[in-house]
């Protein structure tokens, strides 16, 4: 894995009001479901108050296109209990313009690599 073929999605939820317990529930789901993805590098989600945050990061545009369709139903009911707030997608550019096409309907702000620390 390298930094030229991760591909990062930031999802920002903002929960509905008195829906903490349903999103709760909901990010278990996400975990669980995401868990059996061999593109997977990490996946977890974070929380600021009434707004969740999920990082996550997969090995290719490849990868994060079959993460988002393996999860389509579980967005969707994330979607009842909150409002998706913002959604940025971080990789370089060969990878992210695989996923401008699939994607084009979703309010995506698209960050391109430019540098990278090569250890």
């Amino acid at each position: 894995m390298t930094s030229e073929t991760t591909v990062s999605i930031h999802p920002y939820f903002k929960l509905h009001e008195g829906k903490l317990d349903e999103f709760t529930a909901i990010m278990d789901t996400f975990v669980e479901r995401t868990s059996s993805e061999e593109a997977v590098l990490f996946y977890d989600f974070t929380m600021s108050g009434e707004i969740a945050f999920c990082r996550e990061a997969y090995v290719g545009s490849e990868g994060a296109l079959a993460h988002l369709a393996n999860v389509d139903d579980i967005i969707q009911a994330a979607l009842e209990v909150s409002d998706l707030i913002r959604l940025e997608i971080h990789g370089a550019e060969s990878e992210l313009e695989k996923m401008r096409e699939p994607l084009k309907e979703l309010p995506v702000e698209w960050f391109v690599l430019k540098k990278a620390l090569v250890k």
